[in-house]
Formats: structure tokens, sequence, C-alpha cells
């Protein structure tokens, strides 16, 4: 039986019942324990957990994968519980032993906690305590203790003296050139963060090897996290290094055989372009962008048209209109009729963005016809992505160009089968609102969004009523009156006792944005009506509502028509309605 249980203080959790808890059969009990560590620790005092707490976890590192990731957790933390930063060397020897753990997770875990520790030791603590343990792991055995030395390289480079960065750059060498390919990755993902702390001649002289051998590697896991260090590696060097020293591994990697290498280069081709300036990224990374565009890949397409926003918006200005309407445009064509949904609808998140770039005569004569087309799409993604960026392009052209094509879409997704659809649909309707005007609104829309409360999704149902109040934000308490509060009212006279339900939640959120007259003198009395609703569940909501409509009403109404409807729910046969009319009463009373 757990301490805890037994109702001993734990801040005096002795350490012989920690041993008995940590053997015992049951994990959950041990996991307990370990989370409890740090209780443990500070009724030993620092000094007892240095020569007894620590070596005990230490010797004890064979357990579920769980308890040790727990265990690698809370160590990250025991910095102040051992001394301080001149004693954090102490908690080194069972990280050491956690960072070559089979379980990916808790090696992980370890190094974290490792990198962590890295921090409080001193420069000559470093070189004395820290600097051996990474020599230890990435001469380990196995590939695991590799692998793990290979995040701890950055931590302590910066701070130790030049013969020592020496040794760590030439064991880093080394552990790129390993014979496992999990080594290797290790290697290349953990390159463009060490590259940050080391000096740039040597950068030169030792990582750009380094980096164009993992760039060349036989397994595409190696090369693919290469190429993602590419952009790291690049905005390390000088201008006239870069073409070099780095454009020959990108342009290799962007035709690799390998489409994941390939996605790779896609994925992080803005960072890539930034890294590179202007100059390079005008000369050779646009030809390399137009054939990502066009790759025989589905994946790859997709990633590079993600970019072609961001791509073409940090083009230098003095060609950037040039390079994207004779380059990439004649791309984004193609890519718009392309055969897989996830490129067409990647390409449709982005592609609005373009207007504000290539201006005004630009889009209506070369982007309208393929925003209009995007409208027509069969993909409900595709449709729904260029509605939810349509601000864009009213900046630069208006809506109006847009209209005809625009509402058979917003009726379509609005019916669409797939409920996730429809609520995204109605979440850009107060957009829509504002870009189209009130009078089209009322003519095209009004209609539409009413429809949306009877949908057999409540979340739809949900969403549809903060839909109206921000409408009413937007076009004001009369024209609610006029055009939306009729309607709703109508809803508190359904059979269906959900529409009921419905129209209340409606008014929770009308009451606040229509005005204390509206409120008091439409709202308020259909309410009150039906508080002798047959159904508990609307009773109970009637009384919710009107405590969240008391603050908006008249004061003059709560004494003579508010209290006595909350009164007579207060004695109803059901308990929760009862308990719904207390509440209130005491909310409205408070």
């Amino acid at each position: 039986m757990a301490a805890s249980d037994s109702g001993t203080d734990e801040s005096l959790y002795p350490i012989a019942v920690l041993i008995d808890e940590l053997k015992n059969e049951d994990v959950q009990l041990r996991l307990n324990s370990i989370k409890k560590l740090s209780t443990i620790a500070l009724a030993l005092g620092v000094e007892r957990t240095r020569s007894e707490l620590v070596p005990f976890l230490t010797e004890t590192i064979y357990d579920e994968d769980e308890v040790l990731l727990a265990l690698a957790e809370q160590l990250g933390n025991f910095i102040n519980l051992v001394g301080g930063g001149e004693y954090a060397h102490c908690l080194l020897p069972p990280l050491e032993s956690l960072a070559t753990i089979e379980e990916t997770v808790v090696r992980d875990k370890a190094v974290a906690s490792l990198r962590a520790v890295a921090a409080h030791h001193s420069p000559q603590a470093l070189e004395q305590h820290f600097v051996p343990l990474v020599q230890r792991l990435a001469g380990g055995d196995w590939f695991t203790s590799r692998a793990s030395a290979c995040g701890l390289y950055s931590v302590c480079y910066p701070r130790v003296s030049a013969p020592v960065k020496a040794e760590l750059r030439e064991h880093f060498r080394v552990l790129c050139q390993d014979d496992t390919p999990m080594v290797r990755r290790a290697a290349a993902f953990k390159l463009g963060e060490f590259a940050r702390v080391v000096e740039v001649e040597y950068v030169k002289s030792d990582l750009i090897p380094m980096f164009i051998h993992l760039a060349q590697d036989e397994q595409d896991s190696v090369r693919l996290l290469a190429a993602e260090a590419c952009a790291a590696v690049a905005a390390l060097l000088p201008p006239e290094d870069m073409e070099q020293l780095v454009m020959p591994t990108v342009r290799a990697r962007a035709g690799d055989t390998s489409w994941r290498v390939r996605f790779m280069v896609a994925e992080k081709f803005v960072e890539l372009q930034q890294a590179v300036g202007p100059e390079l990224a005008r000369s050779d990374l646009a030809q390399i962008f137009q054939a990502l565009l066009k790759d025989s890949e589905a994946e790859v397409r997709a990633a590079a048209a993600a970019k072609v926003k961001d791509f073409c918006m940090n083009l230098d200005k003095a060609h950037q209109e040039h390079i994207i309407m004779t380059m990439i445009l004649p791309q984004i064509k193609e890519l718009v009729c392309d055969p897989n949904q996830h490129v067409k609808s990647a390409l449709a998140s982005v592609i609005m963005g373009l207007s504000p770039i290539v201006g005004r005569q630009n889009t209506i004569e070369h982007l309208l016809p393929l925003f209009l087309s995007q409208l027509k799409d069969e993909c409900p993604e595709v449709r729904l992505n260029i509605i939810s960026n349509l601000e864009c392009v009213n900046e630069v052209i208006g809506i109006q160009q847009l209209v005809q094509s625009l509402l058979p879409a917003i009726v379509e997704l609005a019916e669409d089968t797939k409920w996730r659809v429809r609520l995204a649909i109605i979440e850009h309707m107060p957009l829509l609102a504002g870009q189209l005007g009130q009078e089209f609104f009322d003519d095209k829309l009004t209609g539409l969004c009413m429809s949306w409360l009877f949908d057999h999704v409540y979340s739809i149902r949900e969403a549809a009523t903060l839909n109206l109040k921000k409408l009413v934000e937007q076009y004001g308490a009369p024209w609610a009156e006029a055009n939306v509060i009729p309607k709703v009212l109508a809803m508190s006279r359904e059979q269906n006792y959900l529409h009921r339900m419905t129209y209340l939640f409606c008014i929770n959120v009308l009451s606040e944005v229509c005005g204390k007259d509206i409120t008091t003198r439409v709202l308020l009395p259909t309410v009150l009506s039906m508080a002798d609703d047959n159904v508990a569940n609307v009773r109970f909501n009637v009384a919710k509502t009107l405590q969240k409509m008391a603050p908006f009403l008249d004061p003059a109404v709560i004494q003579p028509q508010v209290k006595p409807v909350l009164e007579k729910l207060n004695v109803d046969p059901d308990v929760d309605v009862k308990y719904f009319a207390s509440e209130a009463i005491a909310g409205i009373a408070g």
C-alpha cells in the first residue's frame, strides 16, 4: 500500500518506503513514487540526496519505459535539490544511463534533461564532467548512446577551451560517418544546431564537409535531414561562399531520387530562400522552385504549392513581378487543375495572397479566372480555402468580381454532408457580411444563416448562434429586430424541443448585443412564456437564460416579471430545474 494512502506526511516520506515502492510489482505504484522524487529529495536534504538518493536511482535504472521516462524528466529539475549548479555533475550518472536506453522517448527526455543540466555547469565543470560524458556516449558500443551524444555537442561547445572544441568537432565528424544509419540520422538532425555555435572558419573547414557527406548518404532518411539543415548552414555563411559551399547540395537534393528528400527541400524552401539572399534566390532558387511545383510526386507538389505566397513575397522587389508572371504563374495554372485534391487544396489556401503582390491589373487578368475555377472545384476543401482567404482579393479588386461564382460555392458548402465543412463556412460568414454589404447579405445569405439553427449536429447549431451575434455586432440592433429576431422568436413554438432549446441559446447571445430596449421589450416575454414548457431541459435552460439576460434587462422588470418565474421554477418537480432556478435567483440577487 502506498505511503500516501496510509496518511504519512509526504514531506517526511522515508527513503525505505521509496525503495519498497520502486521494487513493487505494480507499475503504477513505481511510477507514482518516481513522480514524488522531488518531495523525497526535499525531505532528505541536499547532502543525502547527493550521497544516497541519486546513487540509488543510478543503480536501479532497469524498469518499464514509462517509469524511466518519468525519472528522466524529474532529474532535469533536480538542480536545486542537489545543492545548485556547483553540484550539477551529481545528476550526470543516472542521466547518462538513461541516455543509452533502447526506447527513443526515454533517450530523448534524458538528452533534454542533460541539456538543461549542462546550462548549470561552470566552464571548468563542463570540461571536467560533461565533456567526458559526451565522449563516453559518442564512443559507446550501442548505437543508442551514440545517437544520444549528437544532441549534446551544441550545449557544451560554446563554453569550453579551444583544444576541447577541436576534440568535440572531431568526435562529431566521426558520428557523421558512423556505420549505423540511426546515428548518422541523429547527427544530420543536430548538424544545423551545432553549426550555429561553431566559429565560422570551422563551419567552412570542418562542418561543411560533414554536411556534404550526409547530404550524399545512401539512406534517404539521412539525406532528408541534411536537406533540412541546408537553411541553418546557409544562414551562417557569408554570401560569397554560398554558391560554392551550399548551392550544389541544394540543387542535388531538389532533384534527389527520393521524393521524401525533395519534399523536405520544398518544406524548407522559404527558410532557404531567406538564408541565401535575393541574388541567388533570383538566379537559382526560382528555377528549383519551378521544378518542385511540377514534381512527379503529389506530396512534393503540395508542399511547394503551400509555399507559393511566401516565396513570391520574399523575392527581390525589382524582379518580383517578372519572376512570378513568367516562372511561377504558368505552374500555378497547371496546379489549379491538378488531379490530386491535396495539391489543389494547398494552393487554394495561399493563392489569394498573390493578389496584393501582383497588383490589381494582373489579379483581374490572370488570377481571377483561377479563383473562379477553384470556387467551382469538386473538392469542398478547395472551395473553402478560397472563401477563407477572400479578404486578400477584396483589398485589391473588391469582392464584386467574384460574387456570381461565390454564392453557389457558399450554398454548396453550407449544405455539405461533412459537418466540419459546414462549421468552417459558418465561421466565415461575419467576414463575408463585412465584404458583401448588408443589402446583398440580406437578399442572399440571411436565410442560410437561419437554416443552420435547425442543423442536426449540435456544434453547427451552437456555431450558428454565435454567428448571429457577430452579424448583429456588424449590422446593428435595428437590423436584428427587422431581419433576425422575428425568425428566432418563431423557433420558440417549434414542435422539436431541441429547436426550442436553440431558441434559448440564441437569446443568450443576442441579449448581449441587441441593447436593453429590444432585450426587454421583444426577447424577454417569449422566454418567460417558455417557463411552462413540458420538457424539463427547456425549463432549466429558461432559468439559465434569465440569469444570463438579467444584466441586459431594464432593472424595472426584474422584480415584477423575472423573479416570480424563477421562484415558480424553484419549486419545479424536476431536480435539475430547481437547481438552475436557485442558481439564477442567487446570481441575479448577487
